[in-house]
């Protein structure tokens, strides 16, 4: 279900990373358009970066997030050649996470 694509580059002694994470980030509070049900929520709550196990981005989130969110961000340290993992977990116990090399 989930499919993380992963940038990240290194410049000056800090690293620029950017990813775009693909969930449905339902809030709860949608009606399916055909039947009138309440679509239920689905969204992630907790993601997490990690650079050589030391965690450079720890996001708590909610339904208030888009569908397919899009995440940028810098943190001090990182090289070329060193990876970055990012991993989630959604309400429901789902979970997803993706690596990259810094650039």
């Amino acid at each position: 279900m989930s499919n993380i694509r992963i940038r990240a580059e290194a410049n000056g002694g800090k690293t620029t990373v950017a990813a775009l994470i693909t969930h449905p980030m339902e809030t709860g509070l949608r009606q399916d358009a055909e039947s009138g049900d309440t679509i239920p929520a689905h969204f992630i709550k907790e993601l997490v970066c990690r650079w050589k196990d030391e965690i450079v981005l720890n996001a708590q989130w909610s339904g208030g997030v888009s569908q397919n969110p899009y995440l940028s961000f810098r943190f001090h340290g990182g090289e070329p050649g060193d990876a970055i993992e990012i991993a989630w977990t959604d309400n429901l116990g789902q979970t997803g996470a993706g690596t990259a090399t810094i650039r």
